[in-house]
């Protein structure tokens, strides 16, 4: 038998597994492609020779509005060398020699439906020499999808997806994106398209593929970068630069397990893409298993991601499960089981996600058996002026939100035969989210017997939630867009 620790709450929870059980740790099972030596020198190469359009240099000049859009806290690195830490200033020091004049320099904080940060995160995610240098003046925001007068409404897209921007964006003379190339279960990959479909925009224009009629087509699950969602995302990051009339300036890194740099590419938003996406996918897509897995057991924290009560919440418990279910779809049984630790106490977090526990009660009445029945419900929150007022004045996360991670929770209904939550305080609220419930691993591996019979394959994935996640593939996967 082997003894493995899974996070759980604060902590960990302990299970004993047969050692037949495989684990994964990603970046130690299968370690990551090796990180840049100098990712300064890197990002300056890259940034002053980019891919598909002209530089900086023959970009803007002297009165030229430049905006520069960052991902949120929720992913990249804190650490000094991190990819905005080590990019912005650089892209910065480009613009001011083409003679752009530092008061025409704007740092967006791309954060989308997410909770503004704090300008404590602020600084932590720009580091103290650009914070101390544009916070003072005002020039370091975050991107309020709620301000009607700093949107742009551009109609709808070639393919019929509504398309509302930044207005600051919008009308700058260079607008430049600073992203992430991670895995991630929406559409493959952070970064590219995805930043400005996502972080510029508002509500309406992501309930056009953060929804049910995107998330639950057979091209979302397993995770791919060639499913309808992510087209969406490129074809509303397009029509964005048709009707800007110009090109987003993207510079992209490429990071590993621990969020360093892998590589960096800049230029033309559309042609770096697919040469991230190749670098990215021998640290991402992992050709590993031998055999499909019965059961599919990790824990989660309290506090990740989408920040502190993700691990607590009921709706956002649920979401987490869906998400490696569509991570690792490749390597599991049709009808897997799920076990999953979680203190499951009933914190939701109210006044960061302030709308969820309304969902959360209109879950349990009026007819709406499945999650996607919540939808209908989901203009109707949105428009709600007392969440509306906490997203822009009080550091919630959009009503909004709480609904395109619905459509996610239900992929795991869909793709799991039962999914446990184990060591839940309160485990009503696993219970009424359609979960298991058992004290500890080893009660529910029993119960479990039931749905995969004795001597399961089991895949176990510590520290699921504290690294940077990997998709598991089958070891004769290829990792070329035919198969992922």
């Amino acid at each position: 038998m082997q003894r493995i620790s899974f996070e759980y709450g604060q902590g960990f929870m302990e299970a004993e597994l047969p050692d037949s059980a495989d684990v994964f740790i990603p970046g130690e099972t299968v370690p990551d492609p090796s990180c840049l030596k100098n990712p300064e020198a890197a990002t300056r190469r890259s940034i002053q020779n980019p891919v598909g359009m002209p530089g900086i240099p023959e970009l803007v000049q002297r009165g030229s509005k430049v905006t520069i859009i960052f991902p949120d806290r929720v992913k990249g690195g804190f650490q000094p060398t991190s990819h905005r830490k080590v990019a912005i200033p650089i892209l910065i020091e480009e613009c001011l020699k083409a003679g752009v004049e530092k008061k025409d320099i704007k740092l967006i904080c791309s954060n989308g439906l997410h909770r503004k940060n704090t300008q404590t995160e602020l600084r932590s995610i720009l580091g103290e020499r650009i914070f101390n240098e544009f916070m003072p003046t005002h020039q370091i925001v975050n991107h309020d999808s709620e301000d009607p007068t700093n949107m742009v409404d551009l109609g709808y897209d070639a393919d019929g997806n509504r398309v509302v921007m930044n207005k600051e964006v919008f009308e700058s003379d260079l607008a430049i994106m600073v992203g992430h190339v991670l895995g991630n279960p929406y559409g493959g990959y952070s970064g590219g398209y995805k930043h400005c479909a996502t972080g510029i925009t508002n509500w309406e224009s992501i309930a056009s593929h953060h929804i049910p009629e995107v998330m639950h087509r057979s091209d979302f699950t397993p995770v791919s970068y060639t499913s309808t969602m992510r087209s969406k995302f490129d074809s509303i990051g397009r029509h964005m630069e048709e009707r800007m009339g110009k090109r987003f300036f993207t510079c992209d890194a490429v990071l590993d397990t621990y969020q360093r740099q892998i590589a960096i590419f800049s230029g033309y938003a559309k042609d770096i893409q697919p040469l991230s996406w190749q670098v990215a996918n021998r640290r991402t897509f992992i050709p590993w298993a031998k055999e499909k897995y019965d059961i599919m057991m990790f824990g989660m924290p309290q506090n990740f991601h989408y920040g502190n009560g993700h691990g607590t919440n009921p709706i956002l418990i649920l979401q987490a499960i869906a998400a490696n279910v569509i991570r690792h779809k490749r390597v599991l049984r049709d009808n897997c089981v799920v076990i999953c630790s979680s203190i499951c106490n009933g914190y939701f977090h109210d006044e960061e996600f302030p709308a969820y526990r309304e969902v959360y009660e209109l879950f349990q009445k009026d007819y709406n058996n499945i999650l996607p029945d919540l939808a209908k419900h989901g203009e109707y929150l949105a428009r709600k002026q007392e969440y509306i007022d906490k997203y822009r004045y009080g550091y919630g996360y959009h009503p909004y939100h709480a609904f395109s991670m619905i459509s996610c929770g239900h992929i795991a209904e869909l793709n799991c035969s039962t999914i446990y939550i184990v060591g839940a305080y309160e485990p009503g609220y696993a219970r009424a989210m359609g979960l298991k419930t058992r004290a500890s691993f080893q009660e529910a591996l029993k119960d479990a017997e039931k749905h995969v019979g004795p001597d399961p394959r089991i895949l176990a994935l510590p520290k699921t939630f504290t690294t940077a996640a990997v998709h598991l593939m089958m070891a004769d996967d290829r990792q070329d867009p035919e198969t992922i």
